[in-house]
C-alpha cells in the first residue's frame, strides 16, 4: 500500500508539472545536424524565472538558461551529442520533472521523405476546409474560438479536413498529380476567417478543425506510398492575434512595434532600390501584413531559433518533402537565408519556393538564386512565378497581339530567364487560393483553357495546379476572395453532385478533365519536359512555336492565339525539326507527317512528340 501511495504521489506530481509548464519545441532527435536545440518553456500559472533547471541524460547538456522579463518563460539551450541515445529527458524545474521525448531519426531522407519537388512533379494546391470532408466529427472543436459551419456563405468554416484529402488521393493519381501543396495546416484558433490557415496560434499544433496531428500523419504517409510528395505551408513573416507568443509575449522584443498601427507598404521595389529611402524599406519590411497578423521581429535571435527549429521539427515529425513559404518578401531576408540554410543543411534534397507576388521578372528574381552580382544573394531556390502568368499567359490569351503586346509577352518573360540561377525550379501556375480563377479570367471560354493548360504542363518550371482547375470551377475575387475558395462539389456527404466521378461530372468537365490528365500523365514519362530544355521562337502573326527536348526526345508545342486557322512553315523551326518526318499528337495518339508547313486550329496548343 506504502508502495502505491509513493507512485501516486510521483504520478500526480509529474502531470501537475505537465499542466503548469510546455515545451517548445515539444520533442526532438539524436543524430540531427542541428543538435543545439534551444527550447522554449512556458508556464501558465507561476513564475518559472527564478527556478533552479538541471538535466541528468546520457549524452545531453544543458547550456544555458535564458530568462526574460515575463517571468512565466525560460529559453534552454540543450546540446544533445552524438553519444546520447533515444528515450525521455527529464527536465528538472525545482523538483517538478518534465518529459522531453528524444526520437531516433526517419529512415529514408531523399528516397521515403524530404525528397522535393522537381519539375518532373505536377503539384495540386489544396484548400483543406474546402476540399472535402473525410470526418465530421471535427468539424467543430468545442473551446475553440470560431464555431462557425455554414457551407452557405464563404465567411465561414466548412468542414473539409485532412481525412477528405487522404479519401480522394486515388483519384489525384489518376489525375497524375505527384505532389500536393496544402495551405497551412498549423493551428489558427481565431475567432473568424480561419479556413485559410495563414494566421497561426500555436505552432506545435496541427489544426483540430481539420484532424490534428494524427490525420496529417495519417495522409503524408498514404501520400508517399502512392508516390505523392507533400509540400507544407509556411508562414514565417507573422502569426494570428491568438498566438500565446503574442498575447503572453516573453518580453517587449519579440514583434514589430510601432508607436501606432502600421501596415506594411507592399512596395518589393524598396528592398532592392539603390536609391530607396530607410524609411520606406522599414515600413516594407517591419511594417504588419494585416491588424489581425502581428509581425515577428526575426532579428531576434530567439525568434530565429524558434522558427528555424519549427521547420526543422515539421519536416523529421510529419516527413514532408518541401516548403512552399508565404508572403516571402515581407521577412527579414538575412533570416530567411540562415532559416533555409538550416533546412538544406538537414535535408540536401527538400525543395523551397516562396511566394512573391511582385510585377517584375527583376523584382521576383531578387528573392531567389540569381545570377546577380548585389549586395544581397538569396539562396532561396525559387518563387511562384507570377510574372509568367501577369506578364505571360493571362495576356497571350487575352490581348489581341502586337509587337510587344499578346503572346509577345510571354515569349518576352520567359526570355528573361537568364536571370535565375535554375529557372527549371520556379513554380509556375494559372490561378490559386488569392486569385481569380483562370477559367473565369478567360470567360469560360474552354479552348483558351485548353492552351492555356497545355503551356502550363509543358513549359519550364514546377506545374502547379489549383483544386478544381480539372472540373472547370470558377471564381472571382471580388467581392471577396472567399469566392475563389468554394467547395469541391462531391466532397460532403449529401452534395446532389460529386465531380470526383466521371459520372458526376458534365460532358465539357469531363472533355478538360481528360485532357488534363492524357497531358499530365504523358509529362510524367517525358524526359524532354521534366529535365529537358527550353528552346523557344518568337511569335508571329500571334503564333507562338516552343520545343522542349534532351538527347533522347523533342516535343513541339505550336500555340495559335488567334481566333482564325493559322499555317506556319516549317522550315523556320529547322533547328529543331531536321530529321524528323512524322509527329504524334500527344493527347489523342494521333500519328502525322511532317511536310512543309502545319496548320493549327483557331486557339489552340498543340503538343507534338516528333520522331
Amino acid at each position: 500500500m506504502k508502495r502505491i501511495f509513493i507512485f501516486l504521489l510521483v504520478f500526480c506530481s509529474i502531470n501537475a508539472s505537465a499542466q503548469f509548464v510546455k515545451l517548445y519545441p515539444t520533442n526532438w532527435w539524436i543524430g540531427m545536424n542541428h543538435n543545439d536545440v534551444q527550447v522554449l518553456v512556458r508556464a501558465h500559472d507561476r513564475s518559472i524565472k527564478r527556478m533552479k533547471v538541471s538535466i541528468e541524460y546520457p549524452g545531453v547538456i544543458l547550456e544555458k538558461v535564458h530568462t526574460f522579463d515575463n517571468e512565466h518563460y525560460v529559453a534552454l539551450d540543450i546540446h544533445i551529442s552524438p553519444a546520447a541515445k533515444p528515450g525521455v529527458v527529464k527536465i528538472d524545474f525545482g523538483g517538478d520533472k518534465i518529459s522531453w521525448p528524444l526520437g531516433k531519426r526517419r529512415e529514408g531522407n531523399g528516397t521515403k521523405f524530404a525528397s522535393g519537388a522537381t519539375s518532373a512533379d505536377l503539384m495540386y494546391l489544396i484548400m483543406p476546409d474546402r476540399f472535402s470532408n473525410g470526418d465530421p466529427s471535427n468539424d467543430r472543436v468545442k473551446g475553440m474560438r470560431d464555431q462557425t459551419l455554414r457551407r452557405d456563405t464563404v465567411f465561414n468554416r466548412h468542414g473539409g479536413d485532412l481525412k477528405g484529402v487522404e479519401n480522394h488521393l486515388d483519384y489525384l493519381q489518376d489525375l497524375g498529380i505527384t505532389a500536393i501543396w496544402l495551405n497551412p495546416v498549423i493551428e489558427n484558433d481565431m475567432p473568424e476567417r480561419t479556413e485559410h490557415g495563414y494566421a497561426f496560434t500555436n505552432h506545435y499544433s496541427i489544426e483540430p478543425r481539420i484532424g490534428g496531428a494524427s490525420a496529417y500523419k495519417s495522409l503524408i504517409d498514404a501520400a508517399h506510398q502512392k508516390g505523392i510528395k507533400m509540400i507544407q505551408d509556411a508562414v514565417y513573416n507573422h502569426v494570428g492575434l491568438e498566438h500565446f507568443l503574442f498575447k503572453d509575449q516573453p518580453d517587449s522584443t519579440w514583434f514589430h512595434r510601432w508607436p501606432k498601427f502600421t501596415q506594411t507598404n507592399y512596395k518589393d521595389q524598396t528592398l532592392f532600390d539603390p536609391h530607396a529611402a530607410k524609411a520606406d524599406k522599414k515600413i516594407m519590411s517591419d511594417g504588419w501584413f494585416v491588424t489581425s497578423m502581428p509581425d515577428w521581429d526575426q532579428r531576434n535571435p530567439f525568434v530565429e531559433k524558434f522558427l528555424i527549429q519549427h521547420a526543422i521539427w515539421c519536416v523529421e515529425e510529419f516527413g514532408i518533402d518541401g516548403w512552399r513559404i508565404d508572403t516571402y518578401a515581407y521577412n527579414d531576408l538575412e533570416f530567411m537565408n540562415r532559416c533555409n540554410q538550416a533546412l538544406y543543411n538537414e535535408y540536401p534534397n527538400i525543395s523551397i519556393f516562396g511566394e512573391t507576388w511582385v510585377h517584375g521578372v527583376p523584382n521576383q528574381s531578387y528573392f531567389c538564386e540569381n545570377v546577380y552580382n548585389i549586395p544581397y544573394k538569396s539562396n532561396l531556390q525559387a518563387t511562384t512565378d507570377f510574372q509568367t502568368l501577369f506578364y505571360g499567359i493571362q495576356p497571350a490569351l487575352m490581348e489581341p497581339f502586337g509587337w510587344t503586346e499578346g503572346v509577345n509577352k510571354l515569349y518576352t518573360t520567359l526570355s528573361q530567364d537568364f536571370v535565375y540561377k535554375n529557372p527549371m525550379r520556379q513554380v509556375i501556375f494559372l490561378d490559386n487560393h488569392d486569385l481569380n480563377r483562370f477559367y473565369s479570367v478567360v470567360k469560360e471560354d474552354t479552348a483558351k483553357y485548353k492552351t492555356a493548360l497545355a503551356w502550363l504542363l509543358t513549359s519550364r518550371g514546377i506545374p502547379q495546379l489549383y483544386y478544381g482547375n480539372e472540373i472547370l470551377m470558377t471564381g472571382l475575387t471580388s467581392p471577396n476572395d472567399g469566392y475563389v475558395r468554394l467547395d469541391f462539389p462531391g466532397g460532403w456527404k449529401g452534395d446532389k453532385q460529386n465531380k470526383f466521378t466521371a459520372s458526376g461530372r458534365t460532358k465539357k468537365e469531363n472533355d478538360i478533365f481528360n485532357y488534363m490528365k492524357a497531358l499530365a500523365n504523358y509529362r510524367k514519362t517525358s524526359s524532354a519536359i521534366t529535365t529537358g530544355k527550353l528552346m523557344q521562337f518568337f511569335p508571329v502573326d500571334g503564333v507562338y512555336v516552343y520545343f522542349r527536348y534532351d538527347n533522347k526526345q523533342t516535343i513541339m508545342c505550336a500555340m495559335n492565339t488567334n481566333n482564325n486557322a493559322a499555317t506556319i512553315s516549317l522550315s523556320r523551326f529547322a533547328e529543331r525539326t531536321q530529321g524528323f518526318t512524322k509527329a504524334r499528337d500527344v493527347v489523342t495518339g494521333k500519328s502525322i507527317s511532317l511536310g512543309d508547313s502545319l496548320s493549327l486550329a483557331p486557339m489552340t496548343n498543340w503538343v507534338l512528340e516528333l520522331n
